[in-house]
């Protein structure tokens, strides 16, 4: 398997589980603190990453970045909870 297919894959995916997420809070399916809600940001925005860099595309694995931060402190707070 070539390594840009894998790549986009995974971008994919990626796009499809922070889309999955938002649908599923508008529609009132998840909450936003819920820890199913974040995990499918955390990961969406992890694959995104992984996509962004291999791509170049910067501003994107910027933005990506921070969309992880904020999972990973929403979680953590839902921890302590």
């Amino acid at each position: 398997m070539e390594a840009s297919f894998l790549i986009n894959l995974i971008g994919w995916i990626g796009s499809a589980a922070v889309i999955l997420a938002y649908v599923l809070v508008s529609l009132n399916r998840l909450r936003g603190d819920s820890v199913v809600y974040q995990l499918l940001n955390l990961l969406g925005g992890m694959f995104l990453i992984v996509n962004t860099i291999f791509w170049g595309a910067y501003p994107s694995t910027f933005v990506n970045f921070v969309w992880v931060c904020i999972a990973l402190f929403a979680l953590a707070r839902i921890a302590r909870r």
